[in-house]
């Protein structure tokens, strides 16, 4: 499903209108781009599909207080359904742990392109995109790798298909979506609610497959007052995605859509969601378009009572560009994109704040082979600019690998 090939059908499948001379007119930052720093590039872990050990790890990895990196893999395992692992530092090696292996049932099958989210005592909640009736939420405790199904999909109007993982909110509650099924038949955004052991799960919103958009891949984003924003891969008013928010008021929660894509210069199919910083500013990417053709990253700053929508960087290409989340990290932005890049494999960038504009840095071009090839998820940064992440391919095997970006 994930898949190249597959991406295209998915694709395939698949505001209100907000009248404002801000949105109409996209507004330009100037953007310099830099040649690559020195780097240092390791694979600190080939997956091999043997044993317990996973293949394909489409979802990049998120890090803990203590430096451990935990993630999902698409396949492998020990039923071959996929598996959650952990990498912990060891001196100057990793030690690589399966947490769980999906079994192909009601536990889950698959889990997708959507990072893990670490919650209260550090349990993990993500998504699979089969098994279950269409898909399932999962939690599981890091130590000693305890599954528990949370909610199972494809049932009535709750959705089908969760792509993307989930956010945590404050409370121990998560939100996600699911990118197809709901009350019209292209996806929703959900809340799972927590009762002692017993978990409850709200659709907050049915996408109507019109202005509002149609088959949210990616999963939300929480602000500092509790709002969800997110994108649609397609839909809107031109067909080709949306940005949107939803928030909470009085009974109910409330859709809006903040941009609707015109597939130019903006770009078009934002796959990946979005970033909020802490002062409102809504970051993200489309896959493809842009003056370039490879896709753009974006910004979306609060105007008034509307939205200000910037294009940071354009890349170049015609097909690949990036898939996933950005990561907000020591102020600048990093992310991947799937293919493209000086060889064709996918790249890793960042973007970096300053008076005049941001300045765009590439950090390493794949090259496939045993480096890898073909990112889809997001990176995981620490506070030394350490960069993590995985390619679904490449590696000893073929099987993907997870790498480290050392500046």
């Amino acid at each position: 499903m994930l898949q190249r090939e597959a991406e295209g059908q998915a694709l395939a499948r698949c505001v209100i209108a907000v009248p404002l001379a801000l949105i109409a007119t996209l507004l330009f930052t100037a953007t310099v781009s830099e040649p690559a720093p020195a780097q240092t590039y390791t694979v600190i872990h080939n997956f091999t599909r043997k044993g317990n050990d996973g293949a394909s790890p489409y979802g990049g990895p998120v890090l803990d207080r203590s430096g451990n990196l935990y993630g999902t893999t698409y396949a492998g395992g020990t039923y071959g359904s996929g598996n959650v692992y952990r990498l912990s530092p060891s001196g100057p090696s990793w030690t690589y742990s399966t947490l769980y292996s999906f079994k192909a049932g009601t536990d889950g099958v698959g889990p997708g392109f959507g990072s893990l989210a670490i919650g209260p005592h550090d349990t993990l909640f993500g998504t699979t995109e089969g098994g279950g009736y269409f898909g399932t939420a999962f939690a599981i405790c890091a130590c000693p790798g305890r599954e528990v199904q949370i909610h199972s999909f494809g049932m009535g109007t709750d959705g089908a298909q969760p792509l993307g993982g989930v956010v945590v909110g404050s409370k121990g509650n998560f939100y996600g979506t699911a990118s197809l099924g709901g009350a019209y038949g292209n996806g929703t955004v959900y809340e799972e609610t927590r009762s002692g052991r017993t978990w409850t799960e709200s659709t907050l919103y049915s996408f109507t497959g019109g202005d509002d958009g149609t088959n949210p891949a990616a999963a939300p984003t929480l602000d500092a007052n509790g709002n969800l924003y997110g994108t649609t891969s397609f839909g809107g008013a031109n067909g080709v995605g949306v940005v949107y928010k939803l928030s909470y008021s009085g009974s109910a929660w409330k859709q809006t859509v903040l941009y609707t894509f015109q597939g130019l210069s903006d770009g078009q199919n934002p796959v990946g969601g979005v970033v909020v910083d802490g002062g409102g500013n809504v970051y993200g990417t489309t896959f493809d378009g842009g003056d370039n053709g490879g896709g753009t990253v974006y910004e979306l700053s609060p105007s008034g009572e509307g939205w200000a929508f910037t294009v940071l960087y354009s890349f170049t290409g015609g097909y690949g560009g990036p898939y996933n989340k950005l990561t907000l990290a020591n102020g600048n932005i990093y992310g991947l994109t799937e293919g493209e890049g000086a060889n064709g494999f996918g790249s890793a960038f960042k973007l970096t704040p300053g008076k005049g504009g941001w300045t765009f840095t590439d950090l390493y071009d794949f090259i496939g082979g045993s480096e890898g090839a073909e990112p889809y998820g997001s990176v995981a940064v620490d506070s030394a600019g350490n960069v993590f992440g995985t390619t679904n391919e490449g590696g000893s095997t073929n099987q993907g690998v997870v790498f480290e970006i050392t500046p």
